[in-house]
């Protein structure tokens, strides 16, 4: 009887230590297995690693007409905002995470509310040059940055082949990129979650409530720039255009794509006394806007608390938008600007 009993507590030994396994590879499992709003895993998308620990770079393009033929390294890029600065052109800032991008640029000078959206993504500030107000903010709120002012020739090189001034000549690399921060021994790891909530199950918005068509997307920002979307329904990507004419990149030759265009309607004024024309934003409160993906376009709200807070994009409802798995165009435009179709 007693080696029965023996048997028995080995028995229930043996299942309660697989048992035991087995919880703690589904925990472990769990830890690594993130989960969207819509209650699917998000470990595998193609856009992110929701899995990295990356710190994002944040680089301010420069989109002159003049420099815009030699776009390099957009289509790597997670997320692009495109923003009014003065005289009525805009500027870009592309978000760079885990990627190893040989050349991206033209690089050209910050200005202070971008520093806004390089806050809420916990990203490393890259730019070259700066406005008088984007210089004291950068001091002010200790912005990791790396400044071509201080590092051309290093960690930002210069392209004289291109035929244009010299100002739309400099670039620079993920590797020279990484390699500067480590000098100055910035923090290049985040725990801080990615501004936006991103879905690997196919998101389609013809059926929500106030959804419409938008095969063709036009911002207006002004007389001499006007950013465009077609969308393809073969790929399921929207082509993008500046003017009418295609938007592509110099070293590929291919028209930059977006899966997601999220549009902003923000109100912005020049600075009083700033001899320059340069812009001030009213992007700290709430306003409208658009999200816009797979040929459909919803009303949105977004939602900004303080400088360094996340933008919060929400439907109409007030539930947060998951956007697809796929890079984003965030169009901060001005009030009025937008054309769908």
């Amino acid at each position: 009887m007693r080696s029965k009993n023996v048997f028995l507590f080995v028995i229930v030994f043996l299942i309660c230590v697989i048992l035991a396994g087995c919880g703690s590879v589904d925990e472990k499992n769990g830890d690594n297995d993130k989960i969207n709003n819509d209650g699917n895993s998000i470990s595998n998308l193609k856009i992110v690693d929701v899995n990295s620990k990356s710190r994002p770079y944040a680089v301010m393009i420069n989109n002159l007409a003049a420099a815009r033929p030699f776009h390099s390294g957009l289509q790597d890029a997670y997320i692009v905002y495109e923003i009014i600065v003065e005289g009525g052109i805009t500027r870009l800032m592309a978000l760079y995470k885990d990627k190893d991008t040989s050349r991206i640029g033209s690089i050209r000078s910050s200005r202070h509310y971008y520093l806004d959206y390089a806050l809420e993504n916990d990203a490393i500030y890259v730019h070259f040059g700066w406005s008088p107000q984007a210089q004291s903010d950068i001091s002010k709120l200790k912005i990791n940055n790396i400044n071509g002012l201080t590092y051309d020739g290093s960690t930002f090189f210069r392209d004289t082949s291109l035929g244009v001034d010299y100002e739309h000549t400099a670039f620079t690399s993920m590797d020279k990129l990484e390699e500067r921060a480590k000098k100055l021994n910035y923090r290049t790891e985040s725990n801080e979650d990615l501004l936006l909530n991103y879905s690997v199950k196919e998101i389609n918005l013809n059926n929500e409530e106030d959804s419409k068509i938008a095969n063709e997307v036009k911002i207006k920002y002004s007389s001499y720039i006007t950013s465009e979307y077609s969308y393809n329904s073969n790929d399921k990507l929207y082509y993008r255009s500046i003017n009418g004419k295609k938007h592509s990149d110099y070293v590929t030759k291919k028209q930059y794509t977006t899966k997601n265009i999220i549009v902003a309607f923000m109100e912005n004024s020049y600075i009083e006394n700033d001899d320059k024309g340069r812009q001030e934003l009213d992007n700290i409160g709430t306003g409208d806007g658009y999200y816009i993906t797979n040929g459909y376009a919803i009303p949105i709200k977004w939602s900004k608390s303080s400088r360094s807070a996340q933008t919060v994009y929400t439907k109409l409802n007030g539930e947060e938008i998951d956007v697809n798995d796929g890079n984003t165009y965030i169009q901060i435009a001005p009030l009025n600007s937008l054309t769908i179709k």
